[in-house]
């Protein structure tokens, strides 16, 4: 595989990509009235996933599991779905776990 590119202020763009769609996602599940028995479990995991994209470059394996937890937790919230498949895009851009 290349090197990734790296934006002018130094950061990996699909960093970037994974924090601006992580941020989009707290910020809706932030907003949202209603709540759900797995709305903390949401919450903890794109802390999560906001950590692990400040700290540069997150393991695939990791950025996966946290977003099947997410997905789950508020896959069933239509009004979250936009939000939820920009992390889903965001985590792709990372490409799939190395095959054991």
């Amino acid at each position: 595989m290349g090197q990734a590119r790296v934006t002018s202020s130094g950061e990996d763009p699909r960093v970037t990509e994974l924090r601006t769609a992580v941020s989009r996602l707290r910020r809706e599940l932030a907003g949202h009235p209603a709540e759900f028995p797995d709305r903390g479990i949401a919450e903890d995991e794109l802390a999560a996933l906001d950590a692990m994209a400040v700290t540069g470059v997150p393991e695939i394996p990791r950025l996966r599991r946290s977003l099947l937890l997410i997905a789950g937790a508020v896959g069933s919230v239509s009004a979250l779905a936009s939000a939820l498949r920009g992390v889903r895009v965001a985590v792709d851009l990372f490409g799939e776990p190395p095959r054991r």
